[in-house]
């Protein structure tokens, strides 16, 4: 007769009751522990127990800054600090993109307008900041004989635009007018500015409030580049006095080192008021308010008093690493570009291989040599270099996995005859060859996002990824090399008619 079982319940309770028990005796025997511990340094003398007690707080205080600084998350920015970058480098870069047939005009009509300003000898001053913080508003008070549209909804600089304005001491300075940041949908615009930033001598940074974490790395960012950057609070005559000093105060302590002055301003604008007339009427009135920037002409002045040939030097550096930062994007795209082209002709050239092989064993021996040219070549696009010893131990990984997932290969190639039925009539053969065209076109999609994220050759990585693109090829991937094969048949076919 069968014993009863125990239920499943009391099993829980039972588990529950003893890691309870575990917990507290655990518990127990710390403090227990702690406690040992308390009486034997109380025993020590004052000269041997004051030092251990600092010793084990500067442990605890190290351990929890450890811990700290672990969980921490970690702060992301899409603004990528400046690199440091020669003309003589960017001019190399760009003539390596255009011998690659990379279209580089943007980046050579970057340098042309690095040029052309430098022949000036103007000094160019951007005025950067989120939408209605006033920019427009400033630029009609610094150059009084233009008159910008403002728009009270915020937003309405679409493009750049470049306004002459004057300091006290007679010298002219080309401000420049650009989209504000923050925007919904104003990716493109907040490039304008940033780029329109990079090309001035110095940068007027407005805020009508504090700053807040996307501003903060907007200023950071900009202050990488070592020009002249001014951190001006626009509308300061919306605070009163109090609220006004301890805003200029927490700017001191934040920005100080970022800003080379922090000033506060009001650049006018319009208006409403009511008031009442000698017969009792009332009526409202729109009127301009009189602009109060006087602190930060003078801080544009001392900004300012190297002129076009001493700030020359931090302007053209931040344009130089904007120009290389673009170059390597260029870069990773024509790369991204010419490892597809290779590919793809390399898959062919496995299909054609594979169903021009008549002696059993020489489409290994084709495929070899295919798989070998195939590395050496995706290398090269992406300037690793590799050895022999390297593209032999690869592709001896690599045939090991073909070998594994041969039975997987031809189902997958069986299956793509369904989506071209002209296929089927053609046998084994046509199968072995889209077999082989899909283990190449894995093994070339995969050794190209291996060398772009490593920049070198990771056998294993790019093992693990075949192993990916095999189990699971997508579709649009199987009757693409389909289409190769059947392309490859009916150009046989043609050659054969000739």
């Amino acid at each position: 007769m069968p014993q009863p079982r125990l239920p499943l319940r009391l099993i829980f309770l039972a588990a529950i009751a003893i890691g309870a028990a575990l917990l507290l005796g655990l518990v127990v025997a710390t403090l227990n522990s702690l406690l040992e511990f308390y009486q034997r340094v109380a025993a020590l003398p004052l000269w041997l127990r004051a030092p251990l007690i600092v010793a084990g707080a500067v442990m605890l205080g190290a351990l929890l800054w450890l811990l700290w600084r672990i969980a921490r998350p970690a702060q992301k920015s899409s603004l990528a600090a400046p690199i440091p970058v020669s003309r003589a480098e960017v001019d190399t870069r760009i003539d390596a993109l255009r011998e690659r047939h990379a279209e580089t005009a943007a980046l050579e009509g970057e340098l042309a307008e690095l040029d052309q300003r430098r022949a000036t000898g103007e000094v160019y001053v951007a005025l950067f900041g989120e939408i209605s913080t006033g920019k427009s508003s400033l630029i009609r008070a610094l150059a009084p004989a233009v008159a910008p549209d403002i728009d009270v909804r915020g937003g309405t600089t679409r493009s750049i635009t470049h306004h002459r304005g004057r300091l006290r001491d007679g010298r002219e300075l080309i401000l420049a007018d650009v989209p504000g940041s923050g925007e919904v949908d104003g990716a493109v615009h907040e490039q304008l500015a940033r780029d329109e930033a990079l090309r001035a001598h110095a940068v007027v940074y407005l805020t009508a409030a504090d700053l807040t974490r996307a501003q903060d790395a907007e200023l950071a960012w900009l202050s990488g580049f070592g020009k002249p950057l001014l951190l001006t609070l626009n509308k300061a005559d919306l605070y009163d006095d109090i609220e006004r000093a301890q805003l200029l105060q927490r700017f001191g302590q934040r920005y100080a080192k970022r800003a080379r002055a922090i000033v506060a301003i009001s650049t006018g604008g319009s208006e409403r008021y009511e008031r009442t007339l000698a017969d009792g009427r009332r009526e409202h009135v729109e009127r301009e308010r009189t602009p109060e920037i006087d602190a930060l002409i003078d801080a544009l002045g001392e900004l300012t008093a190297p002129g076009a040939h001493g700030l020359e030097p931090a302007r053209e550096a931040a344009v130089l690493a904007e120009v290389g930062r673009r170059g390597d994007e260029l870069a990773r795209a024509t790369a991204a570009r010419e490892s597809a082209q290779t590919v793809t002709k390399y898959t062919r050239r496995a299909i054609v291989g594979a169903m021009a092989a008549v002696v059993p064993g020489s489409d290994i021996l084709i495929q070899g040599a295919l798989g070998t040219a195939l590395v050496r070549e995706l290398a090269r696009i992406h300037g690793v270099a590799v050895r022999e010893l390297d593209v032999e131990a690869l592709l001896s990984r690599i045939g090991l996995t073909v070998r594994n997932t041969t039975a997987i290969v031809l189902a997958i190639a069986g299956n793509a005859l369904k989506a071209f039925p002209g296929l089927g009539t053609l046998g084994g053969g046509m199968l072995h060859a889209i077999a082989y065209g899909l283990v190449f076109d894995s093994l070339g999609h995969a050794l190209s996002a291996t060398l772009a994220e490593h920049s070198a050759l990771d056998a294993a990585d790019v093992e693990t990824r075949v192993r990916a693109l095999l189990a699971e090829p997508q579709r649009e991937r199987v009757e693409r090399v389909a289409r190769l094969a059947l392309e490859s048949v009916r150009s046989k076919v043609r050659g054969g008619a000739d």
